[in-house]
């Protein structure tokens, strides 16, 4: 597996009912950061998504934000976004899904809506046809992925995923764990994602 420089992180725009998640979102920040890495996002100033940029940019790393134009007012009230050391603006969001897919060597799923599942669901159903083997982790935070864990065991024993050890991503309830994961995972070489579940008490 390719050394790990970036990490691709899909969220909310919001930042949802729960403080629990905002502050998930600055640690992970903060931890791609302190480990030198790149933090590649959809470039909003809002929600989850901007706690991230918050939590790497503050704790001195890099960060680029990638997003459509038409999203410029909506996700970051058209203006300049102080966190990023690089904007790219798209044309549309399937050229802004495949340079984040470019620019990333993992990719990390914390809380979030409709747009945030459509993006990781699209990784792996790349991962599934084999067009990577890139480390992918649902953020567990608060168990709130664990209804996308029951349809994912669902689907599976339905028979309706095969290749189930590229498909599954990791699930990780804690951000501390999740870095040490990816970059284990890197290192060992292993292959993207397995059925386990990282939990701490």
């Amino acid at each position: 597996m390719s050394k790990i420089r970036s990490i691709c992180v899909y969220c909310g725009s919001s930042t949802g009912n729960n403080p629990v998640y905002r502050q998930a979102g600055l640690a992970l920040g903060r931890a791609i950061a302190e480990n030198n890495l790149r933090l590649v996002y959809g470039g909003g100033t809002k929600g989850i998504m901007g706690a991230v940029a918050e939590g790497v940019y503050k704790a001195g790393g890099k960060v680029t934000g990638i997003i459509p134009t038409f999203l410029l007012d909506k996700e970051a009230d058209g203006k300049k976004n102080d966190f990023l050391d690089e904007q790219i603006i798209t044309e549309n969001m399937h050229q802004r899904k495949q340079l984040m897919f470019e620019r990333s060597d993992a990719f990390v799923t914390l809380p979030g809506g409709i747009g945030s599942v459509e993006e990781i669901v699209e990784m792996m159903t790349w991962a599934q046809l084999g067009h990577h083997k890139k480390p992918m982790v649902f953020a567990n935070i608060n168990q709130f992925w664990q209804p996308m864990i029951a349809m994912l065991d669902h689907m599976r024993a339905e028979g309706f995923i095969h290749s189930g050890h590229r498909v599954q991503p990791k699930m990780i309830d804690h951000v501390e764990d999740i870095l040490p994961y990816i970059l284990e995972t890197a290192a060992n070489g292993d292959a993207a994602g397995d059925e386990s579940i990282i939990t701490r008490m």
